[in-house]
């Protein structure tokens, strides 16, 4: 029986490479995670230990406070401050055993290129910016000097040599970048090489003089690490503790560097496990699907050799044998295919880093990592999962009688009853819905929620798969109309063919189903998520502009101002907030000038209106008012300022009386005030953001003119109502793109099934299709009647997944209710209609080499079949 297998797959060779590549496919996918996760592992590691050579101790600031009060050349609002001082570092370097010190301050700078564009505006690559720290040879050994030498003054820096290639800088260049508001220029004296992992995987890195760099981050003498390295023999814990005991009561922590190291190895298994975990199931949806195309490949060959195997049956086989005979059939198929899947994960995997880094997932270089766990799992999974799939097809097998072989080939096993698996369908299907019809109740993300979701979707996809026979006859039956009224009695047989053997057309139109299904519920989801996030970015806004920095420091009055002086502008509404509390209820105030606030926003007052909005007197939204049992005329006794919830005393009490209520927007918050009501008691004591409204047909050139006026800092932002959309969209798109290319993977090998079954299933009706030669048919008629049969097959898959997918996306549509309050679920008809003209193409170029086939067979040769 050993040797009847391998001469079958050796005879079945052509027949076998749809689902050899189905299996390929699969495991491909599954090598590729694990090799990638590997690879990605062994990386982080590298560059961990890189950055930690030679650290003993690591002293870090905690998180950094604000000190207003301290003199510096810039700012309102103060810079962050930290407690590792020069002082500290001076007594760190005095204890025994040390054998240098490195202290580190760290920040953001955001370069503009040579054409005035921000560095990486269009992904989400780090900014970082650190000092350069020569030692006694003037170089930086963190950072080897490739060109030119190491910043030393305030109007110098230095570019990694990435960064300086993008941003199209070369030294003796003006670099102009930002670090929280407006632009600043240095010369370029240096550009360096590194390989942290945050700059090699996109992001920028800009050097300074240390004393710059405090300047621009912190205040003189501060930074925000301080590394130490020990002499040969010091024992690294006692270390440790002595510096520990020279820091401050708060405010930093010591930590050493075997325990560092065992940090950055805790997280680096965390980060790098829930990416794998993410991408093995998408692994496993394709070689879920890639089931259905495995046990129709077999259960069609079993039927096309049962006059072979009852001849088996007849020497003397018993059952067992034939099973046995199957299923090393696909043990082979399967090993054959799984090693090259193995060598095509190999590609995947490498693929992999670069494409994740396009969306700011700084992975780190590295080589491939293979270790033996990959291989020999690829490999078991591809045989595994190839073999089950084959279980039932051998079962059916060894029922063959021996009386068979007296029957010919062609002739059509007896249809079995549907009964019990309608029955099963049915239940399945409506434990499913009923699941998901309670899930559309539930608000929140919470995890019970998000696993009730997952079994109403596992239990209705699975009742569909199940009840496919079932609905065949139906949808199929609509769709021979169509293909009966326009091509007559090609599209007829077209029909029959597909409704011969409902279960193998369920099969093959399942896996197709399955994809599209699971793109379906994404893109409706994602599409209704897209609805409701734009209508809350401009939701009672009717300004042309919105400008604000892209980091927490916000606008000044002068900058104001010169918004407002700029021709063309109508009305420009600073915008403000603080912290606000009454009643118990914590909320947020917005603080604006109410007359230019009509101008460039549209509130909905259910009393009041905003002209009453003055000097301590507000307005409230109905959500805030209903919370607090608020309404117009009432007086409040409002705790107002940051330190509400800290008790730290910086929260003021003002009396403010209650004018107006509107209904709640994104634009405005749970209250509105004066701007010089709200201002003092804003973080940054500045405001947010100018929201701006242009004259009439002035609109168009605003963007460049206003930049200009505030001094084009590559940090500024001046976005159109549709440039809000975008970007609140921006990160939806993204995972929704890279979503379809991992359920791709499905799709195309529910392609191959359909053209697996459509070439079976010609050779299978190789006697028929020369009778229907022999009777007038020509090739071209052979051609269409089997190009209208994959059609249908896969409209009916089609239809199948895209109706289940925007249920299933209808459902738990709920469940996002509470982050997005204007959530409602919108259909994206011309989605819709893109996934219904790709199921036709599909159904068209899956024929392309069945139809062909068929059309070329020898009609004389066909009806001599047997």
């Amino acid at each position: 029986m050993l040797r009847t297998a391998l001469r079958n797959v050796l005879a079945h060779k052509a027949r076998l490479i749809m689902t050899a590549l189905a299996v390929l496919l699969g495991v491909a996918f599954v090598a590729g995670t694990l090799v990638f996760a590997d690879t990605t592992a062994n990386a982080f590691r590298n560059a961990s230990a890189q950055s930690l050579k030679g650290v003993a101790v690591s002293v870090r600031a905690d998180e950094a406070t604000t000190a207003p009060d301290v003199a510096v050349p810039d700012t309102a609002g103060g810079k962050p401050t930290t407690a590792l001082d020069t002082a500290l570092v001076r007594k760190i370097r005095q204890l025994p055993g040390v054998d240098s010190v490195r202290p580190t301050v760290h920040g953001q700078a955001t370069l503009a290129g040579k054409d005035g564009r921000p560095v990486n505006a269009d992904t989400n690559g780090q900014k970082l910016a650190t000092n350069y720290q020569p030692g006694r040879d003037g170089n930086d050994g963190h950072y080897p000097l490739k060109e030119g030498r190491g910043p030393t003054a305030e109007g110098e820096l230095a570019l990694d040599a990435k960064t300086a290639a993008k941003a199209g800088y070369r030294i003796g260049d003006t670099v102009r970048f930002a670090t929280d508001g407006p632009a600043l220029t240095k010369k370029l004296v240096g550009i360096v090489s590194t390989d942290d992992p945050q700059v090699t995987a996109g992001g920028t890195l800009t050097l300074f003089d240390t004393r710059t760099a405090q300047q621009l981050f912190h205040h003189p003498g501060q930074f925000d690490e301080i590394t130490v390295s020990a002499t040969p023999g010091t024992d690294e814990h006692a270390l440790t503790d002595q510096v520990r005991a020279l820091l401050p009561g708060n405010g930093a922590r010591a930590i050493s560097g075997a325990e560092l190291a065992a940090e950055q190895s805790a997280q680096i298994a965390k980060n790098t496990g829930y990416l794998t975990k993410t991408l093995l199931v998408f692994a496993g949806v394709a070689l879920f699907v890639g089931v259905f195309l495995i046990a129709n490949t077999f259960t069609m060959l079993i039927a096309q050799r049962s006059r072979e195997i009852a001849l088996l049956r007849a020497v003397g086989a018993a059952r067992r044998q034939v099973v046995r005979s199957v299923l090393i059939e696909a043990a082979l198929l399967g090993l054959v295919a799984s090693a090259g899947g193995f060598v095509l994960g190999l590609g995947i995997a490498a693929a992999m880093r670069p494409l994740l880094n396009t969306t700011g997932a700084a992975l780190p270089d590295g080589p491939l990592v293979i270790t033996p766990a990959a291989p020999l799992a690829s490999l078991a999974v591809g045989v595994v999962i190839t073999v089950l799939a084959a279980w039932l097809p051998s079962r059916k097998a060894a029922k063959i009688a021996p009386v068979a072989a007296l029957s010919s080939v062609d002739q059509a096993p007896p249809a079995r009853a549907l009964r019990v698996r309608n029955v099963l369908g049915t239940l399945l299907t409506g434990a499913g819905v009923l699941v998901m019809l309670y899930v559309s109740t539930l608000k929140g993300t919470k995890e019970s929620n998000l696993m009730a979701a997952m079994l109403g979707g596992v239990l209705t996809l699975g009742g569909v798969i199940v009840l496919a026979p079932l609905l065949s006859r139906p949808v199929i039956t609509l769709a021979g109309r169509v293909t009966t009224r326009f091509f007559g009695v090609n599209g007829k047989l077209a029909r029959q063919n597909a409704l011969r053997n409902p279960r193998r057309t369920s099969a093959t139109a399942s896996a197709l189903m399955i994809g599209l299904a699971l793109i379906t519920g994404l893109t409706v989801g994602a599409h209704s998520a897209q609805h409701a996030m734009a209508n809350e970015a401009t939701a009672g806004l009717t300004a042309d502009y919105k400008v604000n920095y892209n980091t927490t420091r916000g606008l000044d009055a002068d900058a104001v101002g010169k918004i407002a002086r700029v021709p063309g502008v109508a009305a420009a509404a600073p915008v403000t907030t603080a912290q606000f509390g009454t009643h118990g209820e914590h909320a947020v105030i917005t603080g604006t000038d109410p007359e230019a606030f009509g101008k460039t926003a549209r509130l909905d007052f259910h009393a009041g209106s905003l002209h009453d909005i003055g000097p301590g007197r507000i307005a409230v939204s109905d959500d805030f008012a209903g919370r607090a049992g608020l309404q117009v005329g009432a007086t409040l006794d409002a705790t107002m300022g940051s330190g509400m919830d800290s008790g730290s005393g910086k929260a003021t009490k003002r009396k403010l009386t209650v004018v107006g209520i509107y209904a709640k927007t994104r634009t405005v918050d749970d209250a509105l005030g004066t701007r010089a009501d709200v201002l003092p008691y804003s973080v940054t004591k500045q405001f947010d953001n100018v929201l701006v409204k242009a004259e009439p047909g002035k609109a168009a050139g605003l963007e460049r003119t206003m930049r200009a006026a505030l001094g084009d800092s590559p940090l500024l932002k001046v976005r159109s109502q549709e440039q809000l959309i975008k970007d609140n969209n921006e990160e939806v798109t993204t995972v929704l793109s890279m979503m379809y290319g991992l359920l791709g993977m499905a799709v195309v090998i529910a392609i191959l099934g359909v053209v697996n079954t459509l070439a079976m299933s010609v050779f299978e009706r190789t006697r028929e299709i020369g009778m229907l030669r022999a009777i007038g048919l020509d090739r071209s008629g052979i051609r269409q009647m089997v190009r209208l049969e994959s059609v249908v097959i896969s409209l009916f898959g089609a239809v199948l997944g895209i109706g289940t997918g925007t249920f299933l996306a209808w459902a738990a549509g709920g469940l996002t209710t509470t982050s997005m309050h204007d959530y409602e679920t919108v259909l994206p008809w011309d989605r819709l209609a893109v996934f219904l003209l790709l199921a036709l193409m599909i159904g068209v170029l899956a024929a392309i080499w069945p139809a062909r086939r068929a059309a070329r067979l020898n009609m004389l040769r066909s009806i001599q079949a047997s």
